[in-house]
């Protein structure tokens, strides 16, 4: 239980500093659909969606050379909940992608 509080705290902090903060590399919306800590606390991976974006993958690579100033902002936002701010990894959540090609499938 402790692994998924982390991670739904780290959940909404990430989504608060690409919602807000305004990261001025992104040029769409990003939101966090689902973070998942490891045991030790030491790797957090967060799954993100991608709105608005040419190239999702070009967004995904700009996200990960930024993971420096993510991974500080999130501490200076959970500095009082977390004593080690943990490794971040980010991949692209296809989830929502193949829904809509269920969908489709279900409709012909």
């Amino acid at each position: 239980t402790r692994q998924q509080k982390i991670g739904k705290l780290i959940q909404k902090e990430l989504a608060d500093i690409f919602l807000q903060d305004g990261i001025p590399v992104y040029d769409c919306m990003i939101t966090v659909t689902k973070t998942s800590v490891t045991r030790d606390l030491s790797l957090a991976r967060s799954y993100i969606s991608i709105f608005n974006a040419e190239d999702n993958e070009k967004v995904l690579k700009a996200v990960k050379s930024n993971i420096k100033d993510i991974r500080f902002r999130l501490g200076q936002k959970v500095k009082n909940q977390l004593r080690v701010i943990p490794q971040l990894d980010f991949f692209i959540d296809d989830s929502l992608d193949y829904i809509e090609n269920i969908e489709n499938l279900l409709k012909q």
